[in-house]
C-alpha cells in the first residue's frame, strides 16, 4: 500500500497534466489524489421536466429531443439547440466546444441533460454548456451520485473540470490492489463497525446511495481524527520521557510578592492554575501547557506568579508576543510587578535601536537581566541567554511552528519550560486537535469587581443617538475607541474607509483631542499615540483592529465597532474585551448597514445575548470553520481533507478515547493486532518528517 500510494501521478497521467495537479491544487501522489475528495455529489437519479422548473431549481436532469440547432453570431457568439419534452420547451447553450457538441447531435435520438436552469427577464428558461448523453431504445438512468469535486480555472482549460477530475480518479481506483492493506485494526473495524478501505475509497467518490456514501465519509473522518489524536498522545508520550527540565521549587520570592504585593485578591481559578504549574515546575520534566483564559480573566498575573518560582532559582524567563503594541503592554504590566522585587526587566523588539540592542544583549547573556519581553526578535540567532529556565508565548497561534521551535535552541542543557497563553477562548474540539499534546489550564472566573460589558446594536441611521452617547460619556471622564475594519484583500479601501470615518469624529467633536492609530504608522508614531490615549490627552482613539488583543487602559469603557458586520465572532469578542477593564460600566456599540445576511445577523445576535467567550468561540467555529477561528488557514497547521471540527465532535471524543487505549496498553504498536497502525504510523511520521515538540 506504501508503494501504490506514493506512486507519483505522472505515471498515472502523463507529465503535463501531472504537473497542472501538482501546481493548481498540490496533487503529488496517488494518495493525494485518493483524498482529493468530492465537496458535493449530485442526484441524477432524479428526471424532472422543463414545465416544473423554477428559478430556484438545483441542477436538474431532463430528458427529450433536440429540435432545432443555430450558431448565432449576434452579441457573443454562441451555439442555441432548441431542447423539448412533453411539458414545454429552453434552450441549451454553448459558449465554445461548438464542433464537439455539433458532433454530438444526431436527429430524433432522445437525450437526457444535466445542468443548472437560468430564467431569463421574459420568462424563456435556458440550460447553459449542459451535460448531454443519448438514451437509446428505453434506456433509462440509474439513480447515482455524481462527485463534483474543486478545480481551478487553469485546470478547466486543460479537461480538468470536476468531470475530467472524476474520469482520473475512476483510472486510480482500477488499479487500487483488491488486497489493499489496512490501516486500521481488524478489532477497530468490527468495534466501530467502519467499511474497509477499498470500499470506503470507492465510495468516497463514486458511491451507489447515500447509505454507502455516509459509510465512507464516517469511515475516513474516524481514521483522519483518530491518527491525529495518536501522534499528539505519542508527541506528549516522548516529550514526558526524553524532554527534561529543570526542577524549579523555590517558592521563597513568590511567597514575598504574594503576601506584601499582590494588588488584588486572586479568583479560585487563578489559583488553581498556579498550583498546576508549579506542579509542572517541579516536576524534573519540562512544562508543555496551555492557559486558556477569556479577555481580562487574568492571565497575566498568573504568569509573573511562576515566573518568580523560576528567578527564585536565578533562571531566566522570556515573553514572546505577536506584536510590538502586545509586547509593549506585556512589559510595562510586568515592569509594575517586578519593581517591588527589584528585578531586571526589559524589552526586545524589531525597532529597538542598534546601540540599546547590544547592551540588553550583553545584560542577558552574562545573567544581568531576569526577564525579557519581546517579538519574535526573541529568536534571532545573537540572543543568547545565561540559563533560559521558562519562556511564555502568548496568543501562540500567530506563531509559525519553526519559530516556536527555536524556543528550544537557546538552552542547550535542559529544556525550557513551555506557558503558551491565548486569550481566544478555544472549543473543545480544537482544543483536543490543536493541543492534544499539551497540558490545559483554563481561567473562567473574572476578577472581583468587574461588570458585564453591555452590548449594544444600532444601524447607521442611529448614528446621532451614538455621537450622544459618546459626549455623555466623556462628560464622566471616560475614553472611547472607535474601531474600522482593515482586512488585507481591501487594504486601500479600508484606509479611506478609516480616514473620512476619522475626519468625521473631528467634525462632530469639535475641541475634542482625537487620535489615530493604524497599521501604515510606524512603530514610534503608534507608540505616541497610543501614549497619549493612555495619558487621557485623548479622549476618543479611532483605529484599527491593532487594538485587538492585549491592549489595557481601564479608563477607556466604550468600544464603538463600525461596519461590525465585517468581523468575526471571535474577533468581535476580542476587541470587546479591550473596555470592561475597570470596576466601571462599560459598553461595546455595534454599528452596522441593514444589509444583513443571516450569518451576519446570528453574529451580531449572539454578541448583544451574552459576553461568555466560549460559547461565542464555539458559535463561531460553526460559522466560520476551524482554520479561520484559529488563524490557522496560511500556517499548514489544519489540514484535515475531510472531518470537521463543528459537526464531528461525536466521531473525534471515539477516536481519541481509542488513540488512549491504545497509548496505555500497548505504546510502542507491538502486538500483531495493531500492525497496521505500526505501518500506518511509521508512513504518517515519515512524511511528515517528525513530530514538532511544542505547540
Amino acid at each position: 500500500m506504501d508503494h501504490f500510494f506514493s506512486r507519483d501521478i505522472v505515471d498515472l497521467i502523463g507529465s503535463d497534466k501531472a504537473q497542472l495537479f501538482k501546481d493548481e491544487l498540490g496533487i503529488h501522489t496517488y494518495e493525494d489524489l485518493l483524498k482529493h475528495y468530492p465537496f458535493r455529489y449530485e442526484d441524477r437519479g432524479n428526471q424532472s421536466t422543463i414545465a416544473a422548473l423554477t428559478p430556484t431549481t438545483p441542477g436538474v436532469q431532463l430528458c427529450g429531443y433536440i429540435k432545432k440547432l443555430q450558431s448565432i453570431e449576434k452579441g457573443k457568439k454562441r451555439l442555441v439547440a432548441l431542447f423539448e419534452d412533453d411539458t414545454g420547451q429552453l434552450e441549451l447553450v454553448w459558449f465554445h466546444n461548438f464542433a464537439w457538441v455539433i458532433k454530438k447531435i444526431k436527429a430524433n435520438v432522445r437525450y437526457r441533460v444535466w445542468g443548472k436552469p437560468v430564467f431569463l427577464a421574459q420568462g424563456q428558461k435556458q440550460l447553459i454548456h449542459p451535460e448531454l448523453y443519448p438514451l437509446y431504445g428505453h434506456q433509462t438512468q440509474k439513480s447515482q451520485l455524481i462527485p463534483v469535486y474543486h478545480s481551478t480555472e487553469k485546470l478547466k482549460r486543460n479537461q480538468l473540470d470536476a468531470k475530467g477530475i472524476a474520469f482520473v480518479q475512476k483510472k486510480v481506483l482500477s488499479q487500487l490492489k483488491t488486497t489493499v492493506e489496512e490501516t486500521l485494526p481488524e478489532y477497530v473495524l468490527r468495534r466501530y463497525e467502519l467499511s474497509p478501505l477499498r470500499e470506503v475509497f470507492q465510495n468516497i467518490h463514486f458511491p451507489g446511495d447515500e447509505t454507502l456514501l455516509k459509510q465512507a465519509q464516517r469511515r475516513l473522518k474516524f481514521e483522519e481524527l483518530f491518527y491525529i489524536q495518536l501522534k499528539l498522545l505519542k508527541a506528549r508520550q516522548v516529550r514526558v520521557e526524553r524532554q527534561n527540565g529543570k526542577v524549579f521549587n523555590n517558592v521563597s520570592l513568590l511567597n514575598t510578592f504574594y503576601h506584601n504585593h499582590l494588588p488584588f485578591h486572586l479568583t479560585a481559578d487563578q489559583k488553581k492554575t498556579i498550583k498546576e504549574i508549579y506542579r509542572d515546575l517541579g516536576s524534573g520534566k519540562q512544562m508543555n501547557r496551555l492557559l486558556q483564559g477569556d479577555v481580562g480573566s487574568g492571565k497575566t498575573i498568573v504568569a509573573f506568579l511562576a515566573m518568580l518560582v523560576v528567578i527564585a532559582s536565578n533562571a531566566q524567563v522570556a515573553i514572546m508576543a505577536p506584536t510590538e503594541i502586545l509586547a509593549k503592554q506585556h512589559f510595562e504590566r510586568f515592569l509594575l510587578f517586578a519593581q517591588p522585587l527589584h528585578l531586571n526587566i526589559t524589552l526586545l523588539t524589531g525597532s529597538t535601536k542598534r546601540k540599546e540592542r547590544e547592551h540588553i544583549l550583553y545584560r542577558l547573556k552574562v545573567g544581568i537581566l531576569n526577564i525579557i519581553v519581546g517579538t519574535h526578535a526573541l529568536l534571532s540567532d545573537d540572543v543568547s541567554f545565561n540559563e533560559l529556565g521558562f519562556f511564555i508565548i502568548d496568543e501562540q497561534h500567530r506563531f509559525g511552528v519553526a519559530q516556536r521551535a527555536g524556543l528550544l535552541t537557546k538552552n542547550q542543557v535542559y529544556a525550557p519550560h513551555i506557558l503558551i497563553m491565548t486569550a481566544t477562548p478555544i472549543p473543545r474540539t480544537l482544543a483536543m486537535t490543536f493541543y492534544g499534546d499539551l497540558d490545559l489550564s483554563t481561567i473562567y472566573e473574572l476578577p472581583s469587581g468587574r461588570q458585564p460589558i453591555k452590548t449594544q446594536h444600532y444601524y447607521e441611521n442611529f448614528r446621532l443617538k451614538v455621537f450622544q452617547f459618546i459626549r455623555e460619556q466623556i462628560l464622566l471622564g471616560r475614553q472611547v475607541y472607535i474601531v474600522y475594519p482593515l482586512i488585507e484583500a481591501s487594504a486601500a479601501l479600508d484606509y479611506s474607509d478609516l480616514m473620512a470615518g476619522y475626519a468625521s469624529i473631528v467634525r462632530a467633536f469639535p475641541g475634542m483631542p482625537v487620535g489615530i492609530v493604524h497599521g501604515k504608522m510606524d512603530g514610534a508614531s503608534k507608540d505616541i499615540e497610543m501614549k497619549r490615549f493612555e495619558k487621557n490627552e485623548t479622549r476618543i482613539l479611532v483605529t484599527t483592529t491593532v487594538i485587538e488583543v492585549g491592549v489595557n487602559i481601564p479608563n477607556a469603557t466604550v468600544m464603538v465597532i463600525e461596519s461590525a458586520e465585517r468581523f468575526g465572532l471571535s474577533q468581535l469578542h476580542q476587541l470587546r474585551g479591550r473596555v470592561g477593564r475597570s470596576s466601571a460600566q462599560s459598553y461595546c456599540i455595534l454599528m452596522t448597514d441593514y444589509r444583513l445576511n443571516k450569518t451576519g445577523k446570528e453574529r451580531i445576535e449572539t454578541m448583544v445575548r451574552t459576553n461568555n467567550g466560549f460559547e461565542i468561540a464555539e458559535l463561531d467555529l460553526k460559522l466560520r470553520g476551524p482554520g479561520d477561528l484559529m488563524g490557522l488557514q496560511q500556517s499548514g497547521a489544519l489540514n484535515l481533507k475531510i472531518a470537521d471540527l463543528a459537526k464531528d465532535a461525536a466521531i473525534l471524543e471515539a477516536a481519541r478515547r481509542l488513540a488512549k487505549d491504545i497509548m496505555q496498553q500497548d505504546p510502542e504498536f507491538q502486538h500483531p493486532a495493531n500492525l497496521p497502525i505500526y505501518r500506518e504510523y511509521a508512513r504518517l511520521l515519515a512524511a511528515a518528517g517528525g513530530w514538532n515538540r511544542i505547540g
